[in-house]
């Protein structure tokens, strides 16, 4: 056979194998006989080893696996992995639909996608190889599994045709079809293994196996539908998704492009019935706005994108009896009422328990004791009762009454006007709040300190050896004492001294987060870190000043208020700044080139021929210039681009805001 006769005959002998292997692994439907397989195997790996210059390392031929990760590392995600915001009827897609029009005109598209029920997953490419991938983690950072990822066999390790770019991410969904669930799930009962719930639970726990040996027994598959380059090298996401197939990625064929909302909803409704009929798991549709222009005009909240929004399909309802209505205090002191249930299968899990949130959802639901309740899952994870069925109730069955006083420590509960929940108030006294807070700090999100788990903080709290954030800092002094504790080993306590002591280094943000005081979430950690950068300038900050902060709304800047104010709280924080935690951000602070631009306010709308909007903000930043999320009359200028939204267009008009353009913002600088 001559060279270029074996090439032409190992690419089609491997695209074939390929494609035998992804039916018979990942979608359990093998297409030929395990003979015939062997023997086309078999005649590749003769050519490959007559022509060896044509062996690619990504042959059927070479192994799969095999590689140990002791430990994931966490990157931080060059664009954040937004989550979606949801919706479970028409009308809210109406009022979506409303509100993009009003931003941006009528003149736009939605690409409709199926909503995977799987891992969300990241991946690099670079040179056109896989060079690295990323779960979800909490949205800025993730953990870096790419061995794993590399043996999933739908996921390109390097790709061999289209026009790609040098660098870019793409983003898809890890899923494992049902077919090859059962049979994983069977194999794991009938060796006395505790089966997976669902194929999500399945997938989900198989990408956090240390051994990529172990992963490349599981079949997972892999759907891609979000392109990020640092250039944009297409004008609608449609584009980008057709380029994405040519190059070699799993995309779904039942993707599609909508010209009207009309075209959406007779998606959604077409695919209600035919979800039963994949060989995998979908819980909506999502919608996405097609113009990358219009994208970028939409932009994004704090959490999610405005530009697209998942319909999420009715979720399995089932009926059962409540048995008890139990109270569980929160680490900020919130009194959570949670249904205890007699057990009843509900989407593939036996459901014990449901969380009736608080006070006034047991008023709507009239819920008496003993009831029997209509319960479904709620985004088909948290199990929630939606009714109650009065018709079965007994004539004599009191109703149930939410509780006065605190289920832990006896304190008269609170309710402050406006909110929904009761809360403890004694949070320097209350076990649950004290534990719950020092788990919430020490968790991964937060300080992420090895060796410090639940359990280990639950059982210092009760060996009294911690009763505060601060005496965390303090356990390397009562070593011995450890030492004498049950299931206490050198090593752990070594590994957790040690990892209580790295914790020293994690930024100001984290820090922040992990005080757990109310409404502080991560986003809003970042975004008040990133303000103030000095915990004593957060600390001296006025209600006015924090409110004055992009999205900081006045329940957040009451809440830093009251927490900053108490004695308890700033003796805390000094023991805290004193035994070396992080309270200054090491944020790179902007370089002033010239202060043309100070006591100015800018917002930036609309796509640039020239700059990009982030060079164009780093430039007014740079020249003492102060930029604002949105048009209002403190505003001093509108830089407006093409495709702006009308609706900014007509406020700022309506305020008399003057509109230039980069050149002119160029100019005021120059």
């Amino acid at each position: 056979m001559l060279p270029n006769e074996a090439k032409n005959r190992i690419d089609a002998l491997s695209a074939e194998l390929r494609q035998h292997n992804y039916n018979y692994y990942v979608l359990a439907q093998p297409t030929i006989s395990d003979f015939d397989f062997d023997q086309k195997l078999r005649e590749l790996a003769d050519l490959e080893k007559q022509f060896p210059e044509y062996i690619d390392l990504e042959s059927p031929t070479q192994k799969v696996g095999g590689e140990v990760t002791k430990e994931f590392q966490t990157v931080r995600h060059r664009w954040p992995m937004l989550s979606l915001g949801n919706t479970y009827n028409e009308q809210e897609l109406h009022d979506f639909d409303q509100r993009i029009r009003k931003a941006i005109g009528d003149n736009f598209e939605y690409v409709c996608e199926l909503k995977f029920d799987g891992l969300s997953m990241s991946m690099t490419y670079e040179q056109g190889k896989l060079a690295r991938a990323v779960t979800r983690g909490n949205g800025v950072e993730g953990d870096d599994v790419t061995t794993n990822v590399r043996t999933i066999h739908s996921v390109p390790k390097k790709l061999t045709s289209g026009n790609y770019p040098n660098f870019f991410e793409i983003r898809g969904e890890v899923l494992m079809h049902r077919k090859a669930f059962e049979r994983l799930n069977n194999e794991r009962i009938e060796s006395g293994e505790i089966a997976y719930a669902n194929p999500r639970n399945f997938a989900s726990g198989t990408m956090k196996l240390q051994d990529s040996a172990e992963v490349a027994k599981r079949p997972l598959d892999c759907f891609l539908y979000f392109l990020y380059t640092d250039k944009p090298l297409f004008k609608t996401h449609w584009e980008s998704i057709q380029a994405v197939k040519s190059w070699g990625f799993h995309v779904s064929e039942h993707t599609r492009l909508c010209h009207s909302l009309k075209e959406v909803l007779d998606f959604i409704a077409e695919w209600e019935l035919k979800r039963f009929d994949l060989s995998f798991d979908i819980d909506g549709i999502v919608l996405k706005v097609n113009n990358y222009a219009q994208q970028q005009e939409l932009g994004f909240t704090a959490k999610v994108p405005r530009w697209a929004i998942s319909y999420k399909y009715k979720a399995e309802q089932v009926e059962t009896i409540l048995e008890d209505v139990e109270y569980n205090v929160g680490r900020t002191g919130a009194v959570t009422p949670v249904a205890h249930l007699k057990p009843v299968l509900l989407a593939g899990t036996t459901v014990k328990r449901a969380t009736l949130h608080n006070a006034n959802e047991i008023l709507r639901l009239d819920l008496h004791e003993g009831d029997s309740v209509y319960v479904e899952k709620g985004g088909e994870i948290i199990p929630k009762i939606i009714s109650v069925n009065p018709a079965k109730r007994r004539p004599d069955a009191p109703p149930v009454s939410y509780r006065t006083t605190c289920p832990a420590c006896g304190t008269p509960l609170e309710r402050k006007e406006g909110e929904a929940a009761f809360y403890c108030p004694n949070d320097e006294a209350c076990p649950p709040q004290i534990v719950s807070r020092m788990q919430h700090f020490v968790s991964r999100k937060a300080m992420n300190i090895d060796g410090l788990g639940d359990e280990t903080i639950e059982t210092l709290y009760n060996r009294n050896f911690i009763r505060h954030i601060s005496d965390i800092y303090e356990l390397h002094n009562r070593k011995p004492e450890l030492q004498q504790m049950d299931r206490f080993g050198e090593k752990s306590i070594l590994n957790m001294l040690a990892g209580i002591e790295k914790s020293k280094q994690m930024p100001f943000e984290k820090v922040l987060f992990g005080l757990g005081i109310r409404y502080i979430g991560e986003t809003v950690a970042r975004k008040l870190v990133a303000h103030f950068k000095t915990l004593e300038r957060l600390k001296a900050a006025s209600l006015e000043e924090l409110t004055a902060v992009d999205e900081i709304g006045e329940r957040i800047a009451q809440s830093l208020v009251e927490y900053f104010s108490d004695p308890a709280h700033q003796e805390e924080l000094q023991k805290l700044q004193s035994q070396g935690l992080q309270f200054i951000s090491e944020a790179k602070e902007v370089t002033l080139h010239s202060d043309k631009l100070s006591g100015k306010t800018f917002v930036i709308s609309g796509v640039f021929e020239t700059r990009s909007r982030d060079e164009l903000k780093e430039l007014i930043e740079q020249n003492g210039g102060k930029m604002l999320s949105s048009i209002s009359a403190k505003l001093n200028y509108l830089v407006a681009g093409d495709n702006m939204g009308p609706s900014k267009l007509e406020k700022a008009n309506k305020l008399n805001i003057p509109i230039i353009s980069d050149e002119e913002l160029l100019r005021m600088i120059q």
